[in-house]
C-alpha cells in the first residue's frame, strides 16, 4: 500500500518479480493473477480466436466464388495475409516491451482489429463492393473484382492482420505473467497455463470452422463476416473487465536499442584481447520496478563479451564493480545474454518454418480439394469443405487433456521435468507427425484423381467427383497432432527462452515462423508453378485440380519437412537453454 509517496510491502506475498497491479503498485498475490485471472484472458482469446478464423478458415472460397480469383491466386492470397497476420506480431510485440505494455498494446490493437473486421463486412454485404454474380454458363465470363473493390477488401484485411498483430503476441504472454516464475508453487501450472491455453484456442477454433463456416456458406458472407466482428467486440470487453485482477509487467524499454547498444559497444572493444569473466561488468541487481532479471554469463558468442567489459581501467581488480558512463560504451553482462538468448533461438526458430509450410496447404489446396468430392451427409446436409478443420480440433480437444493429465506425469517420473519432456523435445515430435500428414495427403489425392479418371470427370472440374469429403479426415487429424507437439512447445519455448522485458518479442518470434512458413508457401506454389509449366507443359497446379499434380507437390513438401526434420535435430543438439 502506498503511505507517504513510497511502498510498503506488507507481506511476503507481494514479493516476487516485480508484477504490479492495475494502480502501479506491487501486486498482492493474494488479490491478483495465478488461475483467478486465467478465466477471463481464455474467454478474451476464445472469442479472439472464434473472430479471426472464422475469417481465415473460409477466405479460399470467399476468393474464388465471390473475388472470382483463380484457384492458384486465391492460395497465395490467402498465404500472403495469413503471413502477414503472424509477422505483425513483431509491431505488437515491440509496442508492448519498449512503450505501452501488454495490456494496453492488446486493448490499442483489438481496437484496430474490430474497425478492419467492420471493413471486411461492409465489402462483403454491399453489393457495389464486390463483382457481380458469375453467369451459370460459361464460368470464363466471370467479372473480377476491381478499383476500389479490391481496396475496399486490402483495407479490411491488412487492418485485422494489424491489429491481430497486438493481440497474437501479448495475450500467451500476459496469461503466463500472470504466474510468478520466482515462485516454486506457481511456476510448476505456467506448462499446464500454455496446454489449456490451446486448449481454450482450440474450443474457438472449433466454433468457428463450424457455426461461421456454415453461416457463411448457408446464409452469406455479409453475416459470416459481421457476426465474427460482433464476437471480436465481446473479447475487447471481457479482456477490459478484467483489469482489477491481472499482473502487469511494466514495459523495460526498447528491445531493438538493447541489441544494437550491445552490438556497437562489443564493435568499439573488438581490438582488445582475451576477455576474462572476472572483469565484466554485471550491473544493478534492482530496477525502478523491483528486481532486474540475472542472467548466468554463457560461453557461445564470446565476441558479444566486450560489450561488458569496462574500458579505460581494465587493470583494475575493482573495475567488474564499475557504473557504466553510456549504455552505448557499456552493458551489463545479462544485457548481453540477453541478446546472446536471441541469437541463440534463430536456429530453432528456422527450423520451425517448413512445417507451417506444409501445413498450410490445408487451409487453401486442401479445402478446394473438399469441394470436388461429395459433401452429403444424409439426405439434408451437407458438410463445408472449410469446417475440415474441425478433425484436427477434435484430436486437439481429445488427446490434449490426456496429455496433460496422463502423460505428462507419467513421463515426469521419469525425467524429472515439471512437463514430462523438453520443450525442444516435443517441437521435434510434433515435426515428424508433420511428414506423415504430408504423406497421407499425397495417398488420398491421387485415390481422388483416380477416381475423377475412372467416372471420366478429369476435365469436368465443376463435377462432383463420387468420392466423401471424409477421405480428407486422416491428414487433418495429424495436423492436429503436429499442433499439439509443435506449437504448443513453439509457445513455451520462446516464452521461456526470452529475456524477461521481452517476452512479447520472443512470442512474436514463435508466431514469425507461421508467418515465414505462409509467405514460403506463396514463393513455392509460384515457382513449382512456373518450373512446371515450362516445355509448354499444363503444370502442377491449375484450376483444374482432376488434371493439377497436386499429388507431386505434396510429395515435394514431404520430403522438405522429412530434411528439415533432420536439420532441427542438429539445432536442438546445438541449444543450450536458458539459466
Amino acid at each position: 500500500m502506498e503511505i507517504d509517496g513510497s511502498i510498503h510491502l506488507a507481506t511476503p506475498l507481494n514479493e516476487g518479480d516485480g508484477s504490479l497491479d492495475r494502480h502501479g503498485q506491487i501486486a498482492d498475490k493474494r488479490k491478483t493473477g495465478g488461475w483467478r485471472a486465467a478465466p477471463l484472458i481464455f474467454g478474451t482469446e476464445i472469442c479472439e480466436r472464434m473472430a479471426t478464423l472464422g475469417l481465415q478458415r473460409n477466405l479460399v472460397t470467399y476468393f474464388t466464388t465471390e473475388i472470382h480469383m483463380s484457384n492458384p491466386q486465391a492460395a497465395n492470397m490467402v498465404s500472403n495475409f495469413v503471413g502477414t497476420l503472424y509477422l505483425t506480431p513483431f509491431i505488437g510485440g515491440f509496442a508492448a516491451d519498449a512503450y505501452l505494455g501488454r495490456f494496453w498494446a492488446i486493448a490499442v490493437f483489438a481496437t484496430i482489429q474490430v474497425v478492419g473486421m467492420v471493413f471486411l463486412t461492409l465489402s462483403a454485404a454491399i453489393p457495389s463492393l464486390r463483382p457481380p454474380p458469375c453467369p451459370s454458363y460459361p464460368k470464363t465470363l466471370c467479372q473480377p473484382a476491381y478499383g476500389y473493390q479490391i481496396g475496399m477488401l486490402y483495407v479490411g484485411l491488412y487492418l485485422i492482420a494489424l491489429g491481430n498483430g497486438g493481440i497474437k503476441p501479448n495475450v500467451s504472454t500476459l496469461g503466463a505473467d500472470q504466474f510468478d516464475e520466482s515462485d516454486r508453487n506457481e511456476r510448476k501450472h505456467m506448462s499446464n497455463f500454455f496446454n489449456w491455453f490451446y486448449f481454450i484456442i482450440s474450443i474457438g477454433s472449433l466454433l468457428s470452422v463450424t457455426v461461421f463456416v456454415y453461416i457463411q456458406d448457408n446464409v452469406g458472407f455479409g453475416w459470416g463476416f459481421g457476426i465474427p466482428a460482433i464476437v471480436m467486440i465481446i473479447a475487447v470487453v471481457i479482456f477490459m473487465v478484467g483489469s482489477k485482477i491481472y499482473r502487469f509487467k511494466p514495459p523495460g524499454g526498447s528491445p531493438l536499442a538493447t541489441i544494437a547498444q550491445v552490438v556497437i559497444a562489443a564493435a568499439r572493444k573488438r581490438h582488445h584481447g582475451p576477455i576474462s569473466e572476472t572483469l565484466l561488468y554485471a550491473g544493478p541487481v534492482h530496477g525502478r520496478h523491483g528486481p532486474i532479471e540475472k542472467i548466468c554469463h554463457t560461453e557461445q558468442f564470446r565476441c558479444l563479451d566486450r560489450a561488458a567489459l569496462p574500458v579505460g581501467n581494465l587493470e583494475d581488480e575493482n573495475t567488474a564493480a564499475a557504473v557504466p558512463m553510456s549504455p552505448w560504451k557499456l552493458c551489463s553482462v545479462s544485457q548481453v545474454e540477453e541478446v546472446k538468448m536471441i541469437i541463440r533461438v534463430l536456429p530453432i526458430w528456422a527450423s520451425t518454418i517448413i512445417v507451417w509450410t506444409a501445413l498450410s496447404q490445408m487451409e487453401t489446396f486442401s479445402v478446394e480439394e473438399g469441394s470436388t468430392m461429395d459433401h452429403r451427409m444424409g439426405p439434408s446436409f451437407s458438410f463445408p469443405p472449410a469446417s475440415l478443420s474441425v478433425f484436427e480440433l477434435v484430436n486437439v480437444l481429445l488427446i490434449l487433456p490426456l496429455y496433460d493429465k496422463l502423460l505428462v506425469p507419467y513421463l515426469r517420473r521419469f525425467t524429472g521435468r515439471p512437463q514430462g519432456i523438453t520443450t525442444l523435445q516435443r517441437i521435434g515430435v510434433g515435426l515428424f507427425f508433420s511428414i506423415f500428414a504430408m504423406l497421407v495427403a499425397v495417398l488420398v489425392e491421387r485415390r481422388r484423381v483416380q477416381v475423377a479418371r475412372e467416372y471420366g470427370l478429369l476435365d469436368e472440374p465443376s463435377t462432383t467427383i463420387p468420392m466423401s469429403i471424409f477421405w480428407l479426415i486422416p491428414q487433418y487429424f495429424l495436423r492436429g497432432s503436429t499442433e499439439i507437439f509443435t506449437q504448443i512447445g513453439q509457445l513455451e519455448f520462446f516464452y521461456n527462452e526470452a529475456p524477461d522485458r521481452m517476452r512479447s518479442l520472443g512470442t512474436a518470434i514463435y508466431l514469425s515462423t507461421i508467418a515465414c512458413g505462409h509467405f514460403l508457401s506463396t514463393i513455392l506454389v509460384t515457382v513449382v508453378n512456373r518450373a512446371t509449366q515450362k516445355g509448354g507443359n499444363q503444370g502442377w497446379l491449375t484450376d483444374n485440380l482432376n488434371r493439377s499434380r497436386l499429388d507431386y507437390f505434396y510429395l515435394l513438401l514431404a520430403g522438405l519437412s522429412a530434411a528439415n526434420f533432420v536439420f532441427f535435430l542438429f539445432c536442438a543438439h546445438w541449444y543450450q537453454y536458458k539459466k
